[in-house]
């Protein structure tokens, strides 16, 4: 079978194959909102994201739900904590209620809708913005301290390291002559995640945000305001806080001192934390890897990442993570 045979069969076969923009339009309409046909897929790989047109009103932004990636229960605790957010006046986005649900189901698929909000990426070059961006995340922790989620994972050495690690063993993603440098690799830079924890020491766990860049931010004259929960989990504080730093290392103590200066108005931040930072970044970089490899019989992700699983693409990330075993063993960016 040729390799345009296999991609036709490969996208027949996966769940979201289905999800044409009659049948994204015919869920809409299920739920009472009625789209006026108007539908623009908007830019997601792990759901799929559009944004509908309504006969009244504003557009609307659909979510549909990876199948088999969260249960429900997990999905609607997301919701809860993104509503007790709301509740406390600060600015995310909720998935709205309609007949007393936040999620609905339609011919086998699960989604949510969400009221449109528009803005820029945020200037994280700027030290107001960074010092903003750290009150907004400040009062998201001070809420997501409160209790812990019940279902959704932890975000530990384990489930961002080992396991996206053993995947891709598991699935032969790692071609034959590299298998071994990048496992000794990853071995190195697992024992230097360890030693960050043991550094860190005992270290609290709140609900978080989970993927907190700038593409998850949207900025207007009001301020900040964050898109989607969708990777919300238990991890370490630091976790929101080191994906907004960048360039070298006199750039980040710099603006983590900007973000903290506005976190600590509302949340507490023990500096023990920042043992973590390289950690985290290391943990991020091996799940990524393990994050296409799950989802690489999804025709849209060969599409979008090409390059992925190539040789030059491991042979990047051995050196990759070179680098970061090395940056595990420097001091924190901030005085522990």
């Amino acid at each position: 079978m040729d390799k345009e045979s296999i991609s036709a069969e490969q996208s027949a076969a996966h769940p979201f194959s289905r999800l044409d923009p009659s049948r994204v339009l015919d869920a809409v309409d299920s739920v009472g909102l009625h789209g006026d046909g108007r539908l623009l897929a908007l830019n997601s790989y792990e759901n799929r994201v559009y944004q509908v047109g309504r006969d009244e009103g504003e557009p609307v932004v659909v979510k549909f739900y990876r199948p088999a990636r969260w249960s429900d229960a997990a999905i609607l605790e997301e919701h809860a904590f993104v509503a007790e957010l709301v509740e406390r006046e600060i600015p995310v986005v909720p998935a709205m209620e309609i007949g007393g649900r936040t999620l609905h189901e339609f011919e086998g698929f699960r989604f949510a809708v969400f009221p449109r909000r528009g803005g820029r990426a945020p200037e994280l070059g700027d030290s107001a913005t960074l010092e903003w961006m750290g009150r907004f995340i400040g009062r998201i922790h001070a809420v997501g301290a409160i209790e812990p989620y019940a279902l959704r994972p932890e975000l530990n050495p384990h489930t961002f390291g080992r396991e996206p690690f053993d995947y891709l063993v598991r699935h032969d993603f790692i071609p034959p002559e590299l298998r071994a440098t990048y496992a000794s690799v990853v071995e190195q830079a697992l024992g230097g995640v360890a030693r960050c924890y043991d550094r860190a020491g005992s270290v609290p766990l709140l609900r978080l945000h989970g993927d907190c860049h700038g593409g998850n931010v949207l900025w207007t004259g009001d301020g900040p305001h964050f898109v989607d929960f969708d990777d919300s989990r238990m991890g370490p504080a630091v976790q929101d806080l080191w994906m907004l730093l960048s360039g070298e290392r006199h750039d980040m103590v710099r603006q983590m001192a900007d973000v903290l200066a506005g976190y600590e108005d509302f949340c507490d931040f023990d500096p023990r934390q920042l043992h973590l930072v390289e950690a985290l970044r290391t943990l991020r970089l091996i799940h990524y890897s393990g994050w296409l490899a799950m989802r690489w019989d999804d025709p849209a992700f060969p599409a979008a990442f090409p390059w992925f699983n190539t040789q030059r693409y491991w042979q990047d990330r051995i050196l990759e993570l070179r680098e970061q075993v090395a940056l595990m063993d420097e001091p924190p960016l901030w005085p522990a």
